[in-house]
């Protein structure tokens, strides 16, 4: 699980992992700014060969770039995972990508924006696009709709892979839906919709 919560002056990125049952914080990170005016506690002089010069340096990355490298460290260190889970956050083609090459399966939300595109049938489309493009199931299903991917764009990325994005009603608002991702084609929609369902113990473990 990824997930990241807000603090006057950072935000707070934290990494954990569950077996369903339990769950366990494994990383963190202090997101800050590279904009002084929003830094608390500015210094002009740092060693960078100290942590507290590298923590500094991580603090100001781009999130989604934090994410890889808390991901390398917790691989670094022996922890293994089934599924990396988080939400539109974090959700990016880029992103799923470098998950996968690190030979990691991926199930996140997807991101409605206009700007992110995939592959459906031979066309860039946007999640939105693809889901006005295609007939939505009936009746009492878990979810409307389902389809297959190519997620990345190989000039960019450096590769492409295939992924299903899933399309279920938002439970806030039944006129409205959401979309999960996952790159295991080899599970059906109701155990992505299972699983994904386990990533809100991290927001159970904020709030604690």
């Amino acid at each position: 699980h990824v997930s990241m919560t807000y603090k006057k002056g950072f935000r707070m990125m934290t990494m954990g992992w569950t077996d369903g049952s339990s769950f366990v914080p494994i990383a963190s990170s202090l997101l800050s700014s590279k904009n002084d005016q929003n830094v608390i506690g500015t210094t002009k002089k740092i060693n960078r060969r100290t942590i507290a010069a590298k923590r500094r340096i991580m603090a100001q990355s781009k999130g989604t770039d934090v994410v890889i490298q808390l991901l390398d460290q917790a691989l670094k260190a022996g922890l293994t995972a089934k599924y990396v889970m988080f939400d539109t956050w974090f959700s990016n083609p880029h992103q799923i990508v470098q998950i996968s090459q690190r030979g990691l399966n991926v199930i996140a939300m997807v991101k409605k924006s206009s700007k992110i595109t995939y592959e459906f049938e031979g066309k860039r489309m946007n999640v939105k696009q693809i889901f006005n493009a295609c007939k939505k199931r009936r009746g009492r299903s878990r979810y409307l709709l389902s389809v297959p991917v190519k997620v990345g764009d190989p000039a960019k990325d450096g590769a492409q892979i295939d992924a299903r994005i899933v399309c279920v009603r938002n439970r806030s608002n039944r006129k409205d839906w959401i979309a999960l991702i996952c790159k295991d084609m080899t599970i059906d929609e109701n155990e992505i919709i299972r699983i994904y369902g386990k990533r809100w113990d991290i927001e159970v473990f904020f709030k604690t």
